[in-house]
This record gives structure tokens, C-alpha cells and sequence, in this order.
């Protein structure tokens, strides 16, 4: 899963930032996006595509990213998502995750910086980006990423979960599950639903 990073260090890049979201198909909540530069590449717990892993895997890797990288977070909320679409929500997210790590960055330590992200996502940036698709289970950076952005997220909708126990969003996460879908035909929306997603 280094491909990606061998090739951009050839290059002459001597930092690559990954960047990755969580929460584009819930019904429910934010978009969570994450943004990771790593120290080492060398973990003891296993760095994958989020999805790939169960909750426990992303749990034990959380902190060891966090210890073994720069990181930043970008969160926009469902108000927000309803507003200016999903797909422009999630480009928000992305450039706050990324901006949030730049504030980390000591002014000139980086010489050439890289940002590279999953999926197709234009994003403005000062520095060059490049587009992966199936980037998360391609680059150990992303996948770092893919792994923070899901583990705040989840961590969001369990404390929701708390103020709107009836949704069971412990167990759904807002995602569109059969159980989530009947719910809403019953009862409707919380405050935390995305009116533009929601159909019941």
C-alpha cells in the first residue's frame, strides 16, 4: 500500500498528505474527513480500507496513527450537507481536514508537499493533489485516513445515539438500514437528519 508514496518520494516530495472521508451515505449526521501525513509506515495493528476492518481493528489503529502522524480533521454538519449538497460537503470537509493539518506544519520544514485523496474529489489547494480512485485500499496513507475519519465519525453518532436513543444510531450510524429506513417510517426524522436524504 505504499506504491503511491515510493513514487511521489522519488519525485522529491518529502511529505505526502492522504485525505479521506467517512459519512458521504448516512441518512443522519456529518461527513467526517481526515487528513494524514505520516511519520513512519511501519504500524503493529493493520492499516487498511476502514470498510475493510471492523470496528475493534480501527479502534487499536486510532491512536497509533495519531501517534505516528501529522493529522487534521474537517467536520460538516448535516444542516450544512442539506444546504450545499453532499458531494460539496464532503470537498469542505476534505479542505478542512487539510487545513487543520497545515496549521501543525512549521512554516518551510516541507519543501514539496502532496496531497493525495480518495475517490474523484476536486479540491483548491496550494499544493499539487492527485486523485485515487479505490484510494483507501491503495495508499497506507489514505487508509490512515480512511481510519480516523471513520472513528470520529462513529464516535459522533454514538453520542447522538445517547440524545436520540430510539434511531439505534450505536448500531445503524445513521447508514440507511432496513431497521433505520422503518424507524423513519414510524416515527420521522430527529434534528440530525439530513432533510435531502431523508424520504419516508
Amino acid at each position: 500500500m505504499l506504491y503511491y508514496e515510493k513514487k511521489l518520494q522519488k519525485q522529491g516530495c518529502d511529505l505526502i498528505i492522504g485525505v479521506d472521508e467517512a459519512g458521504r451515505g448516512p441518512l443522519a449526521g456529518p461527513v467526517v474527513a481526515a487528513a494524514v501525513a505520516l511519520k513512519t509506515t511501519r504500524f503493529s495493528n493493520r492499516i487498511d480500507d476502514s470498510k475493510k476492518l471492523t470496528a475493534v481493528l480501527r479502534n487499536k489503529a486510532f491512536p497509533e496513527i495519531i501517534r505516528k502522524s501529522i493529522f487534521g480533521f474537517g467536520i460538516v454538519d448535516e444542516k450544512a450537507i442539506d444546504r450545499i449538497n453532499i458531494l460539496e460537503a464532503t470537498r469542505v470537509a476534505m479542505q478542512q481536514a487539510i487545513s487543520s493539518l497545515k496549521a501543525k506544519l512549521d512554516p518551510g520544514q516541507y519543501k514539496h508537499i502532496h496531497v493525495i485523496v480518495d475517490g474523484n474529489m476536486a479540491l483548491e489547494l496550494e499544493w499539487p493533489c492527485t486523485d485515487i480512485i479505490g484510494g483507501d485500499a491503495k495508499s497506507k496513507s489514505i487508509a490512515s485516513a480512511s481510519i480516523l475519519a471513520k472513528v470520529i465519525r462513529d464516535q459522533i453518532m454514538l453520542y447522538y445515539d445517547s440524545i436520540y436513543p430510539e434511531y439505534g444510531f450505536s448500531k445503524n450510524k445513521g447508514y440507511p438500514t432496513k431497521e433505520h429506513r422503518d424507524i423513519l417510517k414510524k416515527i420521522g426524522p430527529s434534528l440530525i437528519h439530513r432533510k435531502s436524504f431523508v424520504c419516508v
